[in-house]
Parts: C-alpha cells; sequence; structure tokens
C-alpha cells in the first residue's frame, strides 16, 4: 500500500493518542511507530513562542520533506502537524509520526524529519518574554549538524 501522508499546519492543538491511532487504523502492516512531539519550554523567563508562516508555501515545504523520507524509508505511514500561532510554555508545537514494519525505519525517518524539519521548514519564531521583551529565534548551528547527516 502507497503512503499517503497527513500534514497539517495548524493554530489549533492536536491530540497524540488520536493521531497514532488515525496513522496505524486498519493497517496490520504496520511494525512500529515512531513519534517527536515538540513542546514548548519555559527557557530563559519565555512567557510564549509565536510561530508565524506562509500558508500555502509552508505546506509544500513540508510535503517535499515528508516524500524524501517516503523515498528513503519503506514507511506505511507519516503524519507531521505543526502549529503557529502564539504558543504557551507547555503547549504541544509539532508532532511527528512515522510507521513502518520494522523499528529502524520507523525511528531514522523520524529523526530525519525533525532535523530537516528544524532547519528546512519555513517558520518564523519570535520569543515573547514576561517583562515585555520579545526576539526572534536564530538557527542554531547544531541544528544545521543534526540536518546535515542526511545529507545524501
Amino acid at each position: 500500500m502507497s503512503v499517503t501522508p497527513r500534514i497539517l499546519v495548524q493554530g489549533a492543538a492536536f491530540d497524540v493518542a488520536s493521531e497514532t491511532a488515525r496513522l496505524q487504523e486498519g493497517r496490520t502492516d504496520v511494525g512500529a511507530i515512531a513519534s517527536f512531539l515538540g513542546v514548548c519550554r519555559a527557557d530563559g523567563g519565555l512567557s510564549a513562542m509565536v510561530l508565524e508562516h506562509y500558508p500555502g508555501m509552508t505546506e509544500r515545504a513540508l510535503a517535499r520533506i515528508v516524500t524524501q523520507a517516503c523515498e528513503r524509508w519503506p514507511l506505511t505511514g507519516c503524519t507531521v502537524i505543526h502549529r503557529h500561532g502564539r504558543l504557551l510554555p507547555g503547549e504541544p508545537i509539532v508532532l511527528v509520526l512515522t510507521a513502518s514494519a520494522h523499528r529502524t525505519a520507523a525511528l531514522e525517518s523520524c529523526a530525519f524529519l525533525i532535523d530537516w524539519l528544524k532547519t528546512r521548514a519555513p517558520f518564523w519564531k519570535r520569543e515573547e518574554f514576561a517583562d515585555g521583551a520579545s526576539r526572534w529565534v536564530e538557527a542554531k548551528a547544531e541544528d544545521n549538524e543534526a540536518a546535515a547527516r542526511w545529507a545524501r
């Protein structure tokens, strides 16, 4: 069966258990599901994270990244949900689920997707702090290094 990935960019929160159940619903060929849940954290007095994106462009970029994962690993399913808007510490930001017959493909493809989402997905992040200050989040060298391991 070919993979029809589920790719969503939304403001609303998502339910990890529901998304996991949807990924394997009616399937008996799924032997492993890997997951990554990114959560907003309150580092250094952070009171909120604001994520901006360009509708349409963002979804196309995510689809290209997911297509690469589906071409590299024998996946039976894939879900990528990324939120936008103002998020508070403790709220989920991103969910990546990958399913395969075997754990290695599920785990590696999930790591690939989150590394590439972190460095290539067109989201702009602004941190807001309790004292009223804010700043745009810059790219981190360690994120680029993590994504570089997947280059072919």
